[in-house]
């Protein structure tokens, strides 16, 4: 298996190819942050559920992310800091997408959590992606 310099790039890329060639759900190599990200995009509604399997000695993240029937509610998904540039934001500084219908990710001295969350708890961060 070929380990990444980025990580949660992959996932996101993962993710994005997978809505791509219409795929409901996608397996992603497990890590604590991979899975914190995906249990905070799940809660701002934009996949459908997460799972953490244990496949043989790995664990495999399942990231389901929509129904047969319904549509994909992610239009873009990006990495916003990268290992070259990471970016950071004081609490004021972070930005809010697409008028609020998307999401930023905010990895803060509290955890990771939305850029909403972030702001009403005082906290600045490493901006980890942003989604919409």
């Amino acid at each position: 298996m070929l380990t990444s310099t980025d990580p949660i790039a992959d996932m996101l890329t993962r993710i994005r190819n997978a809505i791509a060639v219409n795929r409901n759900s996608v397996d992603v190599p497990y890590s604590k942050l991979k899975n914190v990200v995906a249990q905070q995009l799940q809660a701002a509604g934009f996949l459908k559920g997460v799972k953490v399997l244990e496949d043989g000695k790995f664990k495999v993240i399942q990231i389901e992310i929509a129904d047969q029937n319904q549509p994909v509610k992610i239009t873009h998904i990006e990495r916003v800091s990268k290992p070259g540039r990471r970016m950071y934001a004081k609490v004021g500084d972070i930005p809010r997408v697409k008028n609020g219908r998307g999401v930023v990710l905010v990895s803060t001295s509290k955890g990771v959590m939305t850029g909403n969350e972030a702001q009403k708890k005082k906290l600045g961060g490493e901006l980890i992606c942003k989604v919409y």
